[in-house]
């Protein structure tokens, strides 16, 4: 199989990382890099070959993995149709929630699949499989953490997340915990959402963002920062019998009221690379596409506060 990669960011780098040692010698590995010309430092017997123009790049890929910055994902996509079978997207595909779908012209026989890691971590999978829900009357999530400890050795100032042009600010940056919310529970009835900058990171996007949203049997609050010097990542479900805790940096899920903790520790990559599997299971046709650009938009919707 012959891949590409449009961007050699950190994600990037991860995911031609986790391709490799799940699949060697069976897939090919380019880079288109639209940049200026610059090392692929400790990957040179990964990538196969390095392009820096679409002028040069060839036609017969089988898989393209947009993986640039967050706001040239659309255009990526739209520039790449005619070079790819299949296409894996970095999230988000849109940035304001008001784009049309059918000005991607998407090919009626590919699979776009939007990057959904969280979707595949043991916590998630568990909480997907163990509680019932038809039982839970409210949903309290949050995630948490400090900008500038992001990303060790960078300047968070020059980061897309910091440059609400660049597509940054906690909504989209974070939209993860709406997929997983939407994944887990559907999509609300109603939202209300507030959001803003009101720390003093040195940034211009959004660093909070807080949601009400109402389901037909529930109610879920969702808070979102840039901001929180403990990294929190977890969600609280009340239930008819308990109140039950899943932290996912701790990767544990606590049962309160039973005493009961069940550990589901795993690594980044773990998670990282059931993703990547399922994606190629779904172009395999051994399971359904589960995060298509249709079902990433309205996510991506719900994000915006748009319903």
């Amino acid at each position: 199989m012959k891949v590409c990669f449009i961007g050699f960011g950190s994600i990037a780098s991860r995911h031609i990382r986790n391709v490799k040692e799940l699949y060697g010698t069976d897939i090919i590995i380019d880079l288109l890099r639209t940049g200026q010309k610059s090392q692929i430092s400790g990957y040179e017997n990964i990538i196969n070959k390095v392009y820096y123009s679409y002028d040069d790049l060839p036609k017969d890929y089988d898989v393209i993995f947009i993986t640039n910055p967050t706001r040239l994902h659309y255009e990526t996509l739209q520039q790449s149709q005619d070079y790819g079978k299949h296409f894996f997207i970095e999230k988000p595909v849109f940035e304001t929630g008001k784009e049309c779908l059918t000005d991607l012209h998407c090919k009626d026989d590919s699979i776009y699949y939007v990057a959904c890691p969280l979707r595949h971590m043991n916590v998630i999978q568990y909480i997907r499989e163990n509680i019932d829900f038809s039982k839970v009357y409210s949903v309290r999530c949050i995630s948490s953490s400090y900008l500038p400890e992001w990303r060790p050795g960078i300047d968070y100032r020059s980061t897309y997340s910091a440059r609400k042009e660049l597509g940054g600010g906690v909504e989209i940056d974070l939209i993860h915990e709406w997929d997983y919310l939407c994944y887990l529970l559907g999509q609300p009835q109603k939202i209300l959402k507030l959001s803003g900058k009101k720390s003093k990171l040195d940034i211009n996007s959004e660093d909070i963002a807080i949601y009400i949203a109402e389901y037909y049997d529930k109610f879920v609050e969702l808070h979102l920062d840039y901001f929180g010097r403990i990294p929190t990542r977890k969600i609280e479900l009340y239930s008819e019998d308990d109140i039950i805790e899943a932290d996912l940096i701790r990767q544990k899920v606590n049962y309160k009221r039973e005493g009961k903790i069940v550990d589901l520790f795993e690594t980044r990559d773990s998670y990282q690379k059931k993703e990547i599997l399922h994606f190629f299971n779904i172009i395999n046709k051994q399971c359904d596409n589960d995060n298509d650009i249709k079902t990433a938009y309205r996510t991506l919707k719900i994000a915006r506060g748009i319903i």
